[in-house]
């Protein structure tokens, strides 16, 4: 009997051990598993950027990030900031590329080849975020043929997502046009830099009644024509809020306060590359420019001394080997006098 108790107490023991080593494995395998997923994710690469995700943080309260963009290395910057958690959603080729990558005076002087090219460079370098690009000045208020036809090259021809129009309840008819023929369109409401001279200037709006009340209409107007968004410039704060509250779709300020749903920059100004002017709502993040007129200087200066380039900056050869080269060269040339 007691024999027995003993044999059955061995099974016992051997049979939870066994038990206890299966069910370890099995964990084993399930964090290998879930390590492998975690990687995976890491590597993957990340996801376009799409209208219905824009939607989607609007929903989230989730600020969206604009930046304007306006060649390769800038594009390439955009891209990078994917690897992290801080991507820009939104690379827009602006018609400001006139003054801060062309040197022209005003934004009028932009033709549509010109934005093209650049927005060529831009769909090279960023793959993740939308871009969106200017319809330059003159396309939209010429006819709607004209301004669908620009849309069409920019998208065809850009490789862009689709376009930026400045304009408001007037334009609506055009946005719609746009937007029927297939390109997806950010309206542009509130101080409106194409027509600005014509206008007030460059000077911030709906600070009266009547003009927010039209800003408002505005607004209203582009998201009924088919606009997935609108970008608010140079308004006050409680206006931007007021709108960003009764607009479906996300509203993008430029000096429009804290409350809309994401916010848009030059590059240029964010990063102190162009000083020629600065607007009040641009906040510096970065001297990219002041490091880079250094930089320059301390080249010039470093090749003047004769300090660059150095040994270690330059391809070398054997001595014995270059001697042979140069009595080659040397021979050749006496034969030839």
């Amino acid at each position: 009997m007691m024999l027995k108790r003993g044999l059955q107490g061995v099974r016992e023991a051997v049979s939870g051990k066994a038990s206890h080593g299966i069910q370890g494995s099995q964990r084993s395998q399930r964090s290998h598993l879930i390590q492998l997923r975690q990687m995976s994710k890491a590597i993957e690469k990340p996801r376009k950027v799409t209208i219905s995700s824009l939607n989607k943080l609007k929903k989230q309260h989730m600020p969206i990030t604009v930046l304007t963009c306006y060649d390769y290395p800038t594009a390439k910057n955009i891209e990078h900031t994917h690897t992290t958690q801080d991507g820009i959603n939104i690379a827009l080729v602006g018609d400001s590329l006139a003054f801060t990558a062309l040197g022209y005076t005003s934004t009028s002087q932009l033709t549509l080849d010109e934005m093209i090219h650049h927005c060529k460079a831009v769909s090279r370098g960023a793959s993740t975020p939308l871009i969106i690009a200017d319809i330059p000045f003159g396309y939209v208020g010429l006819s709607d043929e004209a301004a669908v036809g620009a849309a069409i090259r920019l998208v065809r021809e850009g490789g862009v997502d689709g376009v930026k129009i400045e304009g408001g309840a007037k334009e609506a008819r055009v946005i719609a046009k746009v937007v029927d023929a297939g390109v997806p369109v950010i309206a542009h409401a509130g101080l409106q830099p194409q027509r600005a001279t014509q206008t007030s200037g460059f000077r911030v709006q709906g600070k009266t009644a009547g003009s927010a009340l039209s800003i408002v209409e505005d607004c209203k107007a582009v998201q009924e024509a088919g606009a997935f968004a609108v970008l608010l410039e140079a308004v006050p704060p409680q206006l931007g809020d007021y709108i960003t509250q009764r607009l479906k779709v996300p509203t993008i300020g430029i000096g429009a306060g804290g409350g809309t749903d994401g916010q848009v920059l030059v590059q240029n100004d964010m990063v102190g590359a162009f000083d020629a002017f600065r607007p009040r709502f641009v906040r510096v993040f970065g001297d990219v420019g002041g490091a880079t007129g250094e930089a320059i200087e301390s080249y010039a200066q470093s090749v003047r001394a004769r300090d660059f380039p150095s040994a270690e900056e330059s391809y070398t050869i054997e001595e014995s080997k270059w001697n042979e080269i140069r009595e080659h060269i040397e021979k050749k040339e006496r034969q030839q006098e």
